[in-house]
């Protein structure tokens, strides 16, 4: 069968899945946080990152690695077929040494046993999990498909079973189970892109040493996407705080899935197979293209979440999370930053086997925010451990961006960002001289989104800003907007 992909398509399919993403927690997390209130809900946020601890462990840099390895001879069935064996019974011995060690941690510790055993599952998603094989071969549609029915099968379940506090352990069971089923469903497809292999003579080592190179930065990430959620536990000894910095992130990572997610996710892929066949001056425009979408989304989701947080917050999440207002409009500058830290990490760091050095960058950023949560946690709490993301996410951006080679340029930043402040800018204005008029938040909350949106996309198309001449007409419409010299 033919496997050459189509990256329009696959674009397409990865934004409907990032999309679906976004819609389920904006279906279930307010129910979720009504019914299990901030303090189950912290409980389920502390253990989870717990386990999160030993399924980074279990696999390595599996997908990072995997996803590029794969891309490169994707178009060779015998090697591929070699690669994926390979990589993927090395997941299945390293999940298996965590699943021991992690047998052993729940035997000693004294709070939540059941929880981790049910957390178990989580271990052994990760044991299966193939996604990284479809991302090298870029047909996301066998990923996107599986797992976007057992999620909505998941959801199913959590609003007929999931009732009141007590049911927190269901709605654990609950989410894991998914996950795992969204997992195991991929191997349905596997035969289609492999070959028989000689099991005998298949090599581990190599390819343990190179995701031993990816795992570092995965370990460093984690100390800023994970131990702060641990630390706030430990160090706060307030369910509560964890509860209101769980829903936090949950609303920034959806609006991270819209800003980059799904473009990353293909391109990643796509540059990788570029760099192989030399091909610079399109990655180049590439990732050009790229950050002119993310500054277009991050910036007016930036600006907007400040806006409208205050009115937000209570509708979306009920009582009890008013932390949550300031937490969000704190860290909704991270949405920019990670977007141009992120786009370069996938689209050229990776790709062009510069894993190593951008590993540097990210162990430098994990040591800066491990050392400002220390200091700030015990006197701010959640918002201390917001800081410390922002400041660190900030250090590595730059260190990204100084040493890409030219790929992306200040002028390049400059260009594609000035207008879409302005336009951020504006609009957070107008969003502001609305609220103070309305009294009513659900009034008030439509209304500063419908008008902001339209006041921020009319800034943009006035100041004819390179997004819509070049991305929206130039590559959607397949047109070209006439634009002064000037402006570029």
């Amino acid at each position: 069968m033919s496997t050459e992909p189509s990256l329009k398509k696959n674009i397409a399919i990865s934004t409907l899945y990032q999309v679906l993403l976004i819609i389920l927690p904006l279906i279930t997390a307010p129910y979720i946080a009504r019914v299990l209130g901030p303090d189950q809900s912290g409980i389920y946020d502390y253990t989870n990152s717990i386990q999160t601890y030993f399924a980074m462990f279990a696999a390595l840099g599996t997908a990072t690695y995997g996803a590029r390895e794969i891309a490169r001879v994707r178009g060779d069935e015998k090697q591929r077929s070699i690669l994926f064996w390979e990589i993927e019974l090395m997941t299945v011995m390293t999940s298996a040494a965590c699943i021991a060690v992690w047998f052993v941690f729940i035997a000693l510790t004294n709070q939540y046993k059941v929880i981790y055993l049910v957390l178990t599952m989580g271990l052994f998603s990760t044991m299966f999990d193939i996604s990284w094989f479809f991302a090298g071969m870029e047909q996301f549609k066998y990923t996107v498909t599986k797992n976007a029915a057992c999620k909505l099968i998941g959801v199913a379940l959590m609003f007929l079973f999931v009732k009141k506090q007590d049911d927190l352990l269901l709605y654990i069971i609950i989410i894991t189970a998914s996950t795992m089923l969204g997992n195991l469903s991929m191997w349905l497809y596997v035969p289609r892109f492999i070959t028989k292999v000689d099991f005998k003579k298949l090599h581990f080592r190599h390819h343990f040493h190179e995701t031993l190179i990816y795992f570092v930065p995965s370990i460093a990430t984690s100390v800023y996407t994970v131990l702060d959620r641990t630390l706030i536990g430990v160090i706060t000894q307030n369910k509560a705080e964890n509860g209101c910095y769980h829903y936090t992130m949950q609303i920034i990572n959806m609006m991270k899935a819209l800003t980059f997610s799904s473009l990353n996710m293909v391109l990643g892929s796509r540059i990788a197979y570029l760099f192989a066949e030399e091909k610079y001056d399109e990655i180049k425009r590439r990732i050009r293209d790229s950050i002119n979408y993310i500054l277009f989304m991050g910036i007016g989701i930036c600006f907007g979440l400040i806006g409208v947080a205050r009115r937000f917050v209570p509708i979306f999440l009920g009582a009890g999370y008013d932390r949550v207002i300031t937490m969000l409009m704190l860290m909704s500058p991270i949405v920019i930053i990670i977007g141009v830290s992120n786009c370069l990490g996938s689209q050229y760091y990776t790709p062009s086997g510069n894993r190593k050095l951008s590993a540097k960058f990210i162990i430098i950023g994990a040591i800066v925010n491990l050392t400002l949560n220390l200091i700030l946690i015990p006197r701010f709490w959640g918002y201390g451990a917001i800081v410390a993301s922002l400041i660190a996410e900030g250090v590595i951006t730059v260190l990204y961006f100084k040493f890409c080679k030219g790929y992306l340029t200040g002028e390049d930043l400059v260009r594609e960002g000035w207008k879409k402040l302005v336009a951020g800018i504006l609009m957070l204005t107008v969003i502001k001289i609305l609220d103070r008029g309305i009294s009513s938040n659900v009034i008030a909350l439509l209304l500063e989104v419908a008008v902001g949106f339209i006041v921020y996309c009319a800034v943009i198309v006035l100041l004819r800003d390179t997004f819509v001449s070049e991305i929206v007409v130039g590559k959607i419409l397949g047109k070209r907007f006439p634009i002064r010299k000037k402006d570029r």
